[in-house]
């Protein structure tokens, strides 16, 4: 289970590195004269006129076909109740992240000062030919019904409230596969819904679409049971699902039923209304942050029930991010004018058969654990990459069938095909990194406790729930700097070791003597290396079990720290050790080695580090494709300083190794397809992932002007070939950075 973060925390993720959490870039280039006169005067008025005389050609030369508008009037912020505009910001902006992060879709949040419907409604329809659709957040009912109800009616582009219908497009999927389980046909169950609000009501009306006998079909609120007849309390929504039955409580309803939906409150059901349900029954307790009953309290009255929640901590979430990314994706490609219930329904036919397939490796590693469909597994989990080019195809094809597209999708491979590269591989990599880091579990050692952004990274290790966080340094000292900033109840969540004080410091001299004797070092070097300094003194903790990983290196440069480790660890060019930075830019990935150890490597070397690389790539989920880079290809021009490239892959030719590799070629061959198709000889079968580069100077070159110029994220040195797990961090990291080189220590990817 994640732990949950502080207050500081969140208001500082919200702050840095700029306040909010997102910026608008430029998709033209606009670096000379001509491309400002072609993005604004005069080049702009040729658009214009195209537009003037067919509007659909905006879809062609705006952004509209793929923005989005996130709007709310935050009467109904999360479970906060009615903020206000303003206050429902920070959760829009969230929506609107979460929309480019998972589909790649343009988003822009917009709050409304009103509470009037009308006024509410005149604002959006105005808006229209800014936005290709409409995401509707957190406005309460009724008035969110009327709201969107009307706007549909009005305007020409998919209009969809998220906490309506997205909830019910998982809770749909999520049925679909427990019902499959069970062997019942959603025909023939009866169902009961507790909570009449917007989400219910819009969970019953999309599974009585699919199928779902209306007589079968109880909902409840506060009042107990919806009934024909019933006056108080009512409003027409709800009047519309009244049910013919002579049930009145919650807990009458639930005897002999088949499926319960709670999208409701903490302990709306009970134990004994378990009990009373039919045989394999089903129970999605989807109140957030708190279900309407846990799955341990369903399990220790009946085994045979298959729950789903809307947690992360449990099995079986119903995450609305599984749904509005991915229903926009497919609507805004193939221009809709609205999405109704035939793309809904599709959307939930597609995420329960992508449930019933075999899970990836990837996505089996990043959730450190084999995930199979069954009970504990029927919705796919957020980060599975197929839902990119599997979800809104099924989309897009509802839409076309029904007449809610503009412009059909001629070529559905190519389509896949181009969804697939919209994929961002940086956060998939990074939560399968964190993912199996918290499966590890690995008591973390850090080397620099005197250090405030080690503090910080240590911190968020143990909040995380990644591990253990071990600290070196003096307990005043770290007291003191923490509660200069106001953490000192943080010191509760660190294990605090001081060098000089330990009982373990005659046994980690006596092993360090041994390794040093022969080296000029004396019984006083020793002590000073051992007692004084950390970095050794960790290494020291770490090669004595008395921590499982360290992380060290962000107040020493990185060479520097190297050499202190090679006091304990054997990390040396000769040892087999590697540095492997991860650039990840774009919608790429890619590994450059070595960026650490090597100074000048042979073509044996280089082969070494092709392989150290090739492991790190599947570490990291990746399928290998080796390129050794230099100014030349394939021996043109020739040159000396070439010669050990174009050697290196007949070196790996001897080895039999199992990943591609191919080389000397420049970096342009390597990673574009079209210029690689100028060498139809070339052995590897796409753009390289791993180049492993001359020498060290050259890697590190590359990889801060990716950094610097391409704002490229950089993971790493990924330091691997040692017999236990260590990580160097750089000098300017900050915390974030120092705890993702924590989690890739708790990893060992050596």
């Amino acid at each position: 289970m994640v732990k949950k973060f502080t207050e500081e925390e969140a208001l500082a993720f919200h702050m840095h590195p700029r306040p909010g959490k997102f910026d608008i870039a430029a998709s033209v280039p606009m670096s000379t004269q001509k491309d400002l006169s072609l993005a604004y005067s005069p080049g702009v008025a040729v658009p214009c006129q195209r537009i003037a005389e067919e509007p659909g050609q905006a879809y062609d030369y705006t952004n509209k076909g793929n923005l989005v508008a996130v709007i709310s009037n935050g009467t109904a912020v999360l479970g906060l109740g009615n903020l206000g505009a303003l206050a429902s910001k920070p959760v829009m902006e969230g929506k609107s992240v979460l929309f480019k992060r998972f589909a790649d879709v343009n988003s822009i949040d917009i709050e409304l000062d009103t509470e009037d419907p009308d006024a509410f409604c005149a604002a959006v329809r105005l808006m229209e030919p800014t936005f290709g659709g409409i995401n509707l957040e957190d406005i309460k009912a009724p008035e969110c019904f009327i709201i969107e109800q009307r706007l549909k009616e009005e305007m020409d582009i998919p209009v969809f409230h998220d906490d309506q219908h997205g909830t019910a497009v998982i809770c749909a999927a999520g049925l679909i596969n427990a019902l499959h389980i069970s062997g019942k046909d959603i025909a023939d169950v009866r169902i009961v819904l507790n909570g009449a609000g917007a989400a219910g009501i819009a969970c019953l009306e999309l599974l009585k679409a699919m199928g779902a006998t209306p007589d079968n079909c109880i909902m409840c609120d506060t009042k107990g049971v919806i009934w024909q007849g019933r006056t108080d309390g009512m409003n027409q929504w709800k009047s519309a699902h009244a049910a013919r039955t002579d049930a009145r409580t919650l807990a009458e309803a639930m005897d002999g039923a088949d499926v319960f939906l709670g999208v409701s409150v903490r302990g709306a059901v009970t134990q004994d209304m378990v009990r009373s349900m039919a045989r394999d029954a089903v129970i999605f307790a989807m109140a957030n942050p708190d279900p309407e009953i846990t799955p341990e309290d369903v399990h220790a009255v009946r085994e045979d029930v298959i729950v789903a929640t809307g947690r992360s901590d449990y099995p079986n979430q119903v995450n609305n991010v599984l749904g509005f990314p991915y229903l926009f994706r497919g609507a805004l490609d193939i221009q809709a004018r609205a999405i109704n219930d035939e793309m809904k329904i599709a959307c939930a036919e597609a995420l329960a058969a992508l449930a019933r397939e075999d899970v990836p490796d990837e996505v089996a590693v990043a959730y450190g654990r084999q995930l199979k469909f069954g009970r504990d597994y029927i919705i796919p989990t957020p980060f599975d990459p197929r839902l990119i080019w599997r979800i809104p195809p099924a989309v897009a094809r509802a839409g076309m069938d029904t007449g809610a597209g503009r412009r059909p999708i001629v070529d559905m491979d190519g389509y896949e095909k181009q969804l697939l590269a919209r994929m961002d591989p940086t956060s998939s990599i990074l939560n399968g990194i964190f993912a199996r880091a918290r499966a590890r579990q690995a008591r973390m050692i850090f080397a620099e406790g005197d250090d405030l952004r080690v503090l910080r990274a240590a911190i968020a290790y143990h909040r995380d729930g990644l591990g253990e966080s071990i600290v070196v340094g003096r307990e005043p000292d770290i007291r003191q700097k923490l509660a200069a900033e106001g953490l000192e109840s943080a010191m509760r969540h660190l294990s605090i070791v001081n060098a000089a004080t330990t009982e373990n410091l005659d046994t980690y001299k006596e092993f360090l003597y041994a390794r040093l004797q022969r080296e000029g070092y004396d019984g006083a070097d020793i002590h000073r290396l051992a007692a004084r300094d950390r970095h050794v003194f960790a290494a020291l903790m770490l090669a004595h079990g008395h921590g499982d990983a360290m992380v060290t290196g962000a107040t020493r440069k990185s060479a520097h720290a190297l050499d202190l480790i090679n006091h304990v660890f054997d990390a040396r060019p000769q040892d087999g050790a590697v540095g492997i930075t991860a650039v990840l830019s774009g919608n790429r990935i890619v590994l450059i080695a070595d960026t650490l150890v090597h100074e000048w490597p042979d073509q044996n070397d280089l082969a070494n580090i092709a392989c150290r690389g090739a492991d790190v790539a599947r570490a990291l989920g990746l399928t290998p494709r080796v390129a050794f880079v230099s100014f030349s290809t394939f021996g043109y021009p020739v040159s000396e300083r070439a010669e050990k490239m174009h050697l290196a892959p007949q070196v790996l030719d001897a080895r039999n190794v199992d990943f591609e590799y191919d080389g000397e070629m420049t970096v342009d061959v390597a990673l574009n397809p079209q210029a690689m198709r100028a060498y139809p000889f070339c052995r590897l079968t796409g753009p390289a992932n791993v180049l492993v580069v001359p020498a060290r100077h050259s890697a590190s070159i590359s990889v801060k002007m990716m950094q610097e110029m391409a704002g490229a994220t950089v993971l790493g040195p990924i330091l691997t070939g040692l017999d236990r797990p260590v990580q160097i961090a750089s000098t300017g990291m900050g915390p974030s950075d120092i705890l993702k080189m924590a989690a890739i220590a708790a990893c060992d990817m050596a």
